[in-house]
């Protein structure tokens, strides 16, 4: 018998949803809050590493990504006037025959991963999230915003970076911290060119680029921002317009024009993460995904490690019959595995900020690729 039998899942983003599906698949009652009445998250593309196809061929979506997204593989990197420096294999994972990335329209993905919940049986609850908690040795009850109440086995919070559920059960974690580089990103028209990941380094800025589907793909350039400041939406697009004039190849140049249309849907986030120390647990309330572990992009892992740590849970509350025993095994089989993206993210982080080796950059790149690769 598996360690507990009714689980409420606090957040139904890309971890909340593949813990939610992983645990029905086990024949779990699982009940699934998710505050947003619509469930539909922003965001331009996202870019999937092999890992992250693996995980979700588990989670059966691997031929709808395909028909939804572009698998690729291989990275190329380039110098701001567009030779190729250096081409990065990116490895298919073991024990899978799925391709070696992709990138996805991060709303697509949402959907699918969210048709997959309904179908899986989930209770889903729109528009509500918990209120109160009252956890005890036996289960946890908890108390809803619409009024209405539930007693868990146990409780997984997926409720996101600024999780409420972490602040109450994990005071002494502070925010996030931010890295001195922010994001933008952007949609733009796929050139007959792109075939597969771009990235142009600059001194201090670095734009890419990733196929999203047959006609589009995603942008995005990272740039240093020595301080956390804010910048006004209204100017985005001039602002990412302006970031693009240095990188002379003719390919970035004749997307500038692209950049100022609406349909470019320009987006801009400041760079920061965290990791806190496992135990994720405080009792009969487990935390995955971005609410522990929570990365910058610089390795395309942050989605991927969310939806394999729903997945681990899933498998190990299957396994065990004893919850401390499944989490055990849980922390056993993620903490490593999510520090060393967290780490080596942070790592190429500070070699972009500071100049630092090419050559180890790219090193860095390809061995936490191969190591992502390994089984989970």
């Amino acid at each position: 018998m598996a360690a507990v039998q009714k689980v409420c899942v606090i957040g139904g983003g890309f971890s909340g949803m593949a813990a939610a599906i992983q645990m029905r698949r086990a024949g779990l009652e699982v009940d699934l809050y998710e505050i947003d009445a619509q469930w539909c998250p922003l965001g331009a593309g996202i870019t999937i590493n092999g890992p992250t196809l693996r995980a979700l061929e588990s989670l059966g979506l691997y031929g709808e990504f395909q028909q939804r997204g572009c698998v690729t593989s291989g990275l190329d990197i380039c110098a701001p006037h567009g030779m190729v420096v250096a081409q990065l294999p990116t490895p298919s994972p073991v024990g899978s025959s799925v391709g070696g990335g992709g990138g996805i329209m991060r709303p697509a993905l949402a959907a699918m991963m969210a048709e997959a919940t309904r179908a899986a049986g989930v209770n889903v609850h729109l528009g509500n999230t918990w209120c109160d908690l009252e956890p005890d040795a036996s289960g946890v009850t908890l108390r809803f915003k619409d009024g209405s109440s539930g007693r868990y086995d146990l409780v997984v919070g997926a409720d996101g970076v600024h999780s409420p559920l972490r602040a109450l059960l994990f005071p002494e974690i502070g925010p996030l911290q931010y890295i001195g580089q922010g994001v933008w990103r952007a949609v733009m028209p796929r050139p007959a060119a792109i075939e597969r990941p771009r990235i142009w380094m600059g001194p201090h800025i670095k734009v890419g680029v990733n196929p999203v589907s047959a006609t589009q793909m995603y942008m995005f350039i990272t740039e240093d921002r020595p301080t956390k400041e804010h910048i006004d939406p209204a100017t985005w697009p001039q602002v990412f317009a302006g970031l693009m004039q240095p990188f002379v190849d003719p390919l970035i140049q004749a997307l500038i024009p692209q950049a100022l249309q609406p349909e470019a849907a320009i987006d801009y986030r400041p760079l920061a993460n965290l990791l806190v120390p496992a135990p994720w647990n405080r009792g009969r309330v487990v935390m995955i995904g971005d609410t522990m572990a929570a990365t910058t992009p610089h390795l395309a892992s942050g989605a991927g490690i969310g939806i394999e740590s729903g997945i681990v849970l899933g498998e190990e509350l299957a396994r065990h019959d004893d919850l401390q025993a499944a989490l055990d095994a849980f922390h056993a089989r993620r903490w490593e595995r999510c520090r060393l993206v967290i780490h080596n993210s942070e790592r190429l982080c500070r070699i972009e900020i500071e100049g630092g080796d090419k050559a180890e950059h790219a090193r860095i790149m390809a061995e936490s690729m191969a190591a992502l690769a390994q089984p989970i």
